[in-house]
């Protein structure tokens, strides 16, 4: 169908509006738009005439046509065809990871020149763990007193001592003798003050620009250290659905609570962490008492534990909860000594953390 001369400014603008109302970043609107550059170079792109009439002033709005729109994507084409995208070394090295995926390897996407670090112990073999490496690894201090206690003497401890003690009846009722999975709903716990603590002084520090006195990086130690029991009782206990919902439930207060009472008191903060610590040792010297008797088999350490504890080969668990327990007592007299620091008016960086005390 021919369209008459005086029709074409009125359908040249028609046609604009719609490739810029309709699809604005599609690829449709600039096959439409090189569409008026001429019939031969429509029929090259395979499109249909959207003005088939002579070509007076053919060139002014081709020009105009390709010139970019506002919001128009001038690298649209590209999703006409990945391939043709991709530049040449990123498709040879897509064909490479097919070839090694084909062979049984793993592919590893590597475009931005990442690779896995490969990490092997002392003797050469590979380290066969992901989530922590051979220099994060300890021999836990058993010898440290269990029975030290902070009496609470002021209205802060008080209020934290009778808060912890609250928490723990309602944790009896539930878990009652399955200490394996005690374990993990403790650790799903007491890794959040640690890393919630270090969050508000990286941005304390940030904000006055000031040092920390290396306390950020020992709260993020312990909060690692705590995840790291809960990733060894994952391989003794498997929790129980209703049991992760309540791990969903748990955090989702207790970390929003401990968010905001740090922000109030870090001093009434640190003692809470020190007493829940109290309860811990607590509660795995009753689960030691439960494998000597024999409630609870003593089955063989989890390999992971092994080697993040440094346990001999033969470990068991009753070995796991005994180093276990002397991290927590070591997690009590951090958190009352970083509150004993506020309760005398100074800040935690005048004090050196005492990094690397599990």
């Amino acid at each position: 169908m021919m369209i008459g001369r005086h029709h074409g400014g009125k359908l040249l603008a028609g046609a604009a509006i719609a490739a810029l109302g309709r699809r604005t970043l599609a690829t449709a609107s600039v096959v439409a738009a090189r569409g008026f550059a001429g019939e031969a170079a429509a029929a090259a792109q395979g499109a249909k005439y959207f003005y088939s009439g002579p070509a007076r002033g053919g060139a002014a709005a081709t020009a105009w046509l390709r010139a970019p729109a506002i919001g128009m994507r001038r690298e649209s084409t590209l999703a006409l065809g990945e391939k043709e995208a991709r530049p040449q070394q990123q498709q040879q090295q897509t064909a490479e990871e097919d070839k090694r995926a084909a062979a049984g390897g793993k592919a590893i996407a590597s475009y931005w020149g990442v690779e896995p670090s490969k990490v092997t112990r002392g003797d050469g073999t590979e380290w066969r763990w992901s989530c922590f490496r051979p220099t994060e690894t300890y021999k836990a201090d058993l010898s440290i007193d269990l029975k030290k206690h902070h009496a609470p003497l002021t209205f802060l401890d008080k209020l934290a001592f009778w808060t912890v003690k609250s928490m723990r009846y309602p944790t009896d009722i539930f878990f009652q003798k399955r200490y394996g999975c005690r374990a993990m709903m403790l650790e799903t716990v007491a890794a959040v003050p640690g890393m919630v603590g270090g969050l508000l002084l990286h941005c304390k520090s940030l904000r006055r620009f000031e040092q920390s006195g290396g306390w950020i990086k020992a709260l993020l130690e312990e909060a690692e250290n705590e995840r790291m029991h809960l990733m060894t009782f994952m391989e003794v206990s498997q929790p129980r659905w209703y049991e992760r919902a309540l791990v969903f439930a748990v955090q989702g207060v207790f970390f929003n609570a401990y968010f905001l009472g740090y922000l109030i008191s870090p001093k009434f903060a640190h003692r809470v962490v020190g007493y829940l610590e109290e309860e811990a040792i607590h509660s795995y010297t009753e689960f030691l008492k439960e494998l000597d008797n024999g409630s609870i088999e003593n089955v063989r350490a989890p390999a992971i534990a092994i080697d993040y504890w440094q346990l001999p080969e033969g470990s068991t668990l009753r070995d796991v909860v005994l180093v276990v327990r002397a991290d927590e007592a070591h997690h009590r007299d951090v958190n009352h000594f970083a509150s004993d620091i506020h309760y005398q008016g100074r800040e935690l960086k005048e004090a050196p953390a005492p990094l690397g005390y599990h």
